[in-house]
């Protein structure tokens, strides 16, 4: 009898030896007493991978649970799959054109159906009936490799059209698919082993659709109860419903658009509407002379500055004179700033802002008094009281823009009848396909990659490094508040990606091979590989998206 060859194994510090061919999944289940959450994913020599991969040789490996980001977001892709599956388990493939997931809510995914289906409580209390009897039944999702040529004709049978014109564009040979029985799909990135592990979700009724809702990352066993966000949701669906009127729903259809030829009419006419809105939202603005403050904050490369440079144009325009104000000129003298539990300086709490300063002067300008606004040196730490002093005419009014603009502490003292809020954020309406979200999260990632490099010399390894704690402080001080905003702003542009491509592909190139930052880079040129890319030439000089690829008519 033939001896079989065994492979030592370092985890977690202890070498243990293996029999070759076992599964990860088996591996992992030996372990899992040893962690709090469920074990989904496997870095083996660094290298991620799949629990249904077999052990080929002597190696260290370390598991990824559910409460890591990149274990939630397999948790996430893989529900979307079992929802999907149970969709057309219980409407049947004839009565379902297409099942799309949208856009996130929250923590969870707003989902429509088109074709003979009809959505209302009694379907979704079916499909989610049959979504956990998938669960009960632990299904093995399992993969195969087929060539590009082969997965466009397959995408052609199941009416997964999306999907066919997607692979018309792309460059590789070889195409992943997944399957749960004799459902089969795609989906970019990493599954989970089965369907056992998708217990934690909820769906619910909402507009003309539902939401799948799933857990946050923190407590990934529990399934929060869903929130409306009213003003968040109608910016998205107006979106969506511009993306589907200009036939581009997805990256197959930009790229469509791009290789016809009819790309600089798209760029020019999505750079129209978002002036439209602006000129909107300073009309809105202009008929309430009550209003001295307008607030605006968002998150991280959401273009605030640009976006701010373009409404005061406009205000101009109906006879205002804005004067722009940043609040990061109000941060507290260095040696008052608060640190973090490492003992790092703590710059996006609301706790390094000088309140009682701004409040004052701002109380100030609104009593016909003169200010000399502050000008923070960031290199010494301190706020220097140079320049003219400001007052407020009949037709002044400050363009206030900072993170914490929404949150209600920060103004406290000022009458709510003087202030208008603004909430702006590259909201990505465009996906992959019907099934494969791009998050607007990508997309900010990649603006500040872009910018970083051009303007402050920073490495896409230092940008991707940075970029957990910058999310965690969007969490605290600025996602809370958005709803309190008096109108929403999507900053983000349909074509915006393949205009980024060719700028950050160079700098996710230069992440090395060893460095923990390594598997989001390798994860963002996947993703960007999918997008035909276009010259910057076509963007025009005022647009938004000028502040991260430079070549702007504002100083940015």
């Amino acid at each position: 009898m033939e001896e079989k060859r065994m492979y030592h194994v370092k985890i977690k510090n202890e070498v243990k030896e293996y029999e070759a061919g076992i599964t990860y999944h088996d591996i992992a289940k030996e372990y899992q007493k040893d962690y709090e959450h469920e074990i989904v994913l496997v870095f083996v020599d660094g290298k991620l991978q799949e629990l249904h991969k077999r052990l080929k040789k002597d190696c260290e490996i370390s598991f990824v649970t559910t409460a890591d980001p990149i274990g939630h977001e397999a948790y996430k892709r893989s529900m979307s799959f079992l929802l999907v599956k149970a969709v057309y388990d219980v409407a049947g493939h004839k009565n379902i054109d297409k099942v799309r997931m949208h856009f996130a809510i929250g923590p969870g995914y707003y989902c429509t159906i088109t074709g003979e289906t009809r959505v209302d409580d009694d379907f979704l209390e079916r499909v989610e009936s049959r979504m956990h009897e998938l669960v009960e039944a632990d299904l093995s999702i399992k993969k195969r490799t087929v060539h590009t040529d082969e997965a466009i004709g397959l995408f052609g049978q199941y009416g997964m059209y999306d999907k066919e014109e997607l692979f018309r564009y792309r460059r590789v040979s070889k195409v992943n698919l997944y399957s749960i029985n004799e459902f089969e799909d795609y989906y970019y990135g990493y599954m989970l082993y089965s369907t056992g592990y998708l217990k934690y979700f909820k769906l619910y009724r909402y507009d003309e659709g539902f939401v799948l809702q799933m857990p946050e990352i923190d407590k990934p066993e529990i399934v929060p109860h869903f929130q409306a966000r009213t003003k968040f949701f109608q910016v998205m669906k107006e979106s969506v419903k511009w993306g589907d009127i200009q036939e581009i729903e997805t990256v197959g259809g930009l790229n469509r658009n791009i290789t016809s030829g009819d790309v600089q009419e798209t760029v020019l006419v999505q750079e129209a509407m978002q002036e439209r809105r602006i000129a909107e939202i300073a009309q809105m603005i202009a008929s309430r002379p009550e209003i001295r403050f307008v607030l605006i904050a968002g998150p991280s490369s959401s273009g605030k500055t640009t976006f701010s440079h373009r409404l005061s144009v406009q205000l101009r325009a109906n006879g205002m004179r804005p004067h722009p104000i940043a609040v990061d000129n109000y941060f507290k003298e260095r040696e008052e700033t608060p640190k973090d539990e490492k003992g790092n300086y703590n710059f996006e709490g609301l706790c390094a802002v000088d309140i009682d300063l701004f409040e004052k002067q701002m109380q100030e300008l609104l009593d016909g008094k003169e200010v000399i606004i502050p000008n923070f040196d960031f290199v010494k730490g301190h706020k220097e009281f140079v320049g003219s002093p400001l007052k407020l005419g009949e037709h002044d009014i400050l363009v206030i823009e900072g993170i914490h603009c929404l949150n209600p502490k920060l103004t406290k003292a000022l009458a709510d009848e003087n202030k208008f809020k603004i909430y702006i954020s590259a909201l990505t309406q465009l996906n992959i396909d019907e099934h494969n979200r791009i998050p607007t999260t990508d997309g900010r990632l990649l603006r500040r990659i872009v910018r970083d490099a051009r303007t402050r010399g920073a490495s896409a390894k230092k940008t991707i490094q940075m970029w957990p704690s910058v999310r965690k402080g969007e969490e605290e001080n600025i996602f809370p508040f958005q709803e309190e905003a008096d109108v929403m702003f999507n900053s983000a542009l349909i074509y915006e990606l393949a205009v980024l491509k060719p700028y950050v592909e160079a700098q996710l190139f230069g992440v090395e091979r060893e460095c923990p930052e390594y598997i989001e880079a390798k994860r963002l040129l996947k993703f960007l590989d999918y997008f035909v890319g276009i010259g910057s030439e076509k963007v025009p000089t005022n647009s938004l998206l000028r502040e991260f690829i430079g070549g702007g008519c504002f100083r940015v």
